[in-house]
């Protein structure tokens, strides 16, 4: 198990920096998924550990050794891209061990590693075959298993199920998760779909124009974001964003009006230095973390236009909703066409963003 430190990161591509000073530290074992949206630097940070990106400045280390001037081959770093990139003309245990082959290793000792790997991904049966006789699910674990034979350091994955279908993905989510536990390995994973880093990571790094947001875990990510972007980003479907004023600081906390909603306001017990009274806030609340009125702390009179019905559950959208388009996780009631509702807002479960996006921390 090897860890992974990257100190002040900066690549620029001429007069253009994609990516910003980033300091970070990848635990040995640990799996970490770099998320964000599309061009944000995931990738090209990915690229940069592995080698087929240069440094425009800082350190990448290792299992404590610097990389500056490493070649790629001898980083112990094995990387998983999006295309399988297999060769259609030679079978899949060729495929998994043609590295092996190019460095020199004998036949008898290629053929135990090439096995091992197939126990691992479950492609005893399929060593023979040819990649147009595999499935999509079926031709990622050989690309994944040409990895596991090299015995690398750290995997690298970037974006490797965007190809496959949904039912695919959610089954190969399930296998590398497998994976990453059986062999207690170091591995960063890059993806643009939240569900995915949700579900996949032990840390998740937020990036947005080569600059990280948020670290932490999934959960830390989902309950405690640091600043809109991260709040709007991390959730399916995503957290409804509020507008709103401050009306009133008290020594409680402060109270908040939400755009067009008259005559009531929300009671947040939130540190009040961030904010002062006539400020513009957002009011960020979950789509589950919305009730029945009575049981909120603000009431609202919202007209539900469409109503996405997914069976155990639906999702009520209000897209015309005066401070915000909102998003109502529904598990009781039977109405699905359109239609008025009178919900309320928990206090305790609303977040509080300032006029330039950071969270306003509750009080502890």
């Amino acid at each position: 198990m090897t860890q992974v430190a990257l100190t002040g990161v900066g690549k620029s591509f001429g007069p253009v920096e994609v990516i910003h000073d980033i300091d970070l530290t990848v635990d040995s074992g640990e799996l970490v998924v770099f998320v964000g949206p599309s061009g944000c630097g995931k990738s090209t940070l990915l690229r940069l550990i592995c080698g087929l990106e240069h440094l425009t400045r800082g350190e990448i280390a290792i299992g404590g050794q610097s990389m500056r001037g490493i070649d790629p081959a001898k980083r112990e770093v094995a990387m998983v891209f999006q295309s399988y990139a297999l060769y259609p003309h030679m079978t899949v245990a060729d495929n998994m061990g043609f590295a092996l082959r190019m460095s020199g290793m004998n036949k008898p000792a290629r053929a135990e590693r090439v096995r091992e790997a197939a126990r691992i991904l479950r492609l005893e049966d399929l060593l023979e075959r040819l990649p147009k006789q595999l499935s999509g699910g079926q031709r990622q674990r050989v690309a994944i298993g040409r990895a596991i034979v090299r015995d690398p350091k750290v995997f690298l994955f970037d974006e490797p199920l965007s190809n496959l279908d949904a039912e695919l993905r959610v089954q190969m989510r399930m296998e590398i998760s497998a994976l990453h536990r059986q062999l207690g390995a170091t591995m960063i994973y890059v993806t643009h779909d939240q569900v995915e880093a949700m579900t996949l990571a032990d840390r998740i790094v937020v990036l947005r124009d080569g600059r990280i947001e948020q670290v932490g875990t999934p959960s830390d990510l989902y309950a405690r974001p640091r600043n809109l972007f991260v709040a709007g980003f991390i959730g399916s479907p995503r957290m409804n964003l509020l507008a709103g004023t401050v009306a009133g600081i008290s020594a409680d906390g402060i109270e908040v009006a939400l755009s067009g909603v008259a005559d009531q306001t929300l009671a947040l017990g939130v540190d009040a230095a961030q904010v002062s009274a006539g400020d513009a806030v957002t009011v960020g609340i979950r789509p589950e973390h919305v009730v029945a009125s009575q049981d909120g702390d603000l009431a609202l009179d919202v007209e539900v236009e469409f109503v996405e019905n997914l069976g155990g559950i639906s999702y009520l959208h209000a897209p015309r909703f005066a401070a915000g388009p909102l998003i109502v996780e529904d598990r009781g009631r039977t109405n699905h066409g359109p239609h008025a509702v009178r919900l309320g807002i928990p206090a305790n479960e609303a977040h509080l963003f300032t006029a330039d996006g950071a969270a306003v921390q509750r009080r502890q």
